[in-house]
């Protein structure tokens, strides 16, 4: 839930989360959705943040139309080449414990990792949390941590169950 006014991109990412996760046939619909969110806008402002996203109307199942933002499939492929080349370029090692997979990179590259893995919109992965040289990414309920683990090593070129190098003490 979000509480008063947002600024323009959050609404904008609220909206994407909406259209992605239901079936949206109308602007004055949406502005419903956002208003149980917590956000005010108009018919007027939404109607710009669609077309700002790119949405368009699709047909689905007997011929309703809603609302959806297309993400060419080119520009998920190049997410999927980019965060392999980030892994492979910055991790030095993965660990995990529970439903946390810990990834050690060079000092101050954490965040460059992290950056990656939250723009490839993985749906294994609930969040990450970056410091200096390490990087905790907080597997998504029901995922499995050890073969998310073992898939961010193999994009990352890493040997199976390479073992994570220790950070410097102080």
């Amino acid at each position: 839930m979000t509480s008063g006014n947002v600024g323009k991109r959050q609404r904008q990412h609220i909206i994407e989360r909406l259209l992605g996760d239901e079936a949206v046939n109308s602007q004055e619909q949406l502005v419903e959705l956002l208003a149980e969110r917590g956000v005010s806008a108009t018919q007027a402002t939404v109607s710009r943040d669609l077309d700002d996203l790119g949405a368009v109307k699709v047909r689905v199942g007997g011929g309703a139309g809603v609302y959806a933002v297309p993400v060419p499939a080119e520009e998920r492929a190049m997410s999927e080449d980019h965060l392999r080349r980030v892994l492979s370029d910055w991790v030095i090692g993965i660990g995990r414990s529970a439903n946390l997979v810990c990834l050690r990179t060079p000092p101050g590259s954490a965040h460059v990792v992290g950056s990656a893995l939250d723009r490839a919109g993985l749906g294994d992965v609930l969040a990450t949390v970056a410091g200096d040289d390490t990087l905790l990414v907080v597997a998504a309920e029901g995922c499995d941590p050890g073969a998310l683990a073992e898939r961010l090593r193999a994009h990352a070129g890493l040997p199976p169950e390479s073992p994570l190098p220790a950070s410097k003490e102080f």
